[in-house]
């Protein structure tokens, strides 16, 4: 499982969300993408970062203790909405679990949670960086979850899952009791549901 962290830098409460899926005999990976915790690279906010989970997630492929056939992609916030965006590019993953990701960047930077490192009057900036705008990409079964008390993230969630059933895939909004963080366990445990279907 690449269980891609909340928020913009790696905390160790990063790694102990993921443990669940440690418990359930999976091997995890928590990657530090570009630009964070000191690492070398340029914040591009849901960009250029794609590109730093497959190349974590190819490097865990070769590693002789993982299976690369199945390989799952799970985050919480920021690394739900990685979760997506990876899972419209990349074929590496059995099944995808964002976990309170953004799907409209345009309502992420206006809620002022990060300024954004690009020319805010350019639609296709924000476009670029939308799962909504790419709802029939998934190229795996998705559960995109998000709690009660989210709804910042319902409508645009809900929607996104239609546009993707609309195309015929697999995708579904999963609504779980909570708020932003105390969904997160109904989600992960969810999720390993999902996994272990998708085995």
């Amino acid at each position: 499982v690449m269980f891609l962290h909340g928020g913009f830098a790696f905390g160790p409460s990063d790694y102990t969300m993921a443990t669940p899926h440690l418990a359930a005999g999976y091997a995890i990976c928590t990657p530090i993408l570009r630009a964070e915790n000191g690492q070398a690279g340029h914040f591009s906010l849901f960009y250029n970062e794609v590109d730093d989970v497959i190349a974590a997630t190819e490097f865990m492929k070769a590693q002789t203790y993982i299976d690369p056939d199945h390989i799952y992609l799970a985050g919480h916030s920021v690394g739900g909405t990685m979760t997506m965006l990876t899972g419209m590019a990349s074929t590496n993953y059995r099944a995808l679990a964002p976990i309170s990701g953004s799907p409209d960047q345009i309502l992420f930077t206006a809620g002022g949670t990060r300024e954004a490192p690009f020319d805010s009057r350019d639609a296709a900036e924000f476009e670029m960086r939308s799962p909504l705008s790419f709802a029939a990409s998934f190229k795996a079964p998705a559960r995109l979850f998000y709690g009660t008390e989210e709804a910042f993230f319902r409508t645009t969630t809900q929607r996104t899952a239609q546009l993707a059933q609309a195309a015929g895939l697999d995708v579904q909004a999963v609504e779980v009791p909570g708020n932003h963080f105390s969904a997160v366990s109904g989600a992960i445990a969810q999720s390993i549901e999902l996994f272990r279907a998708n085995a």
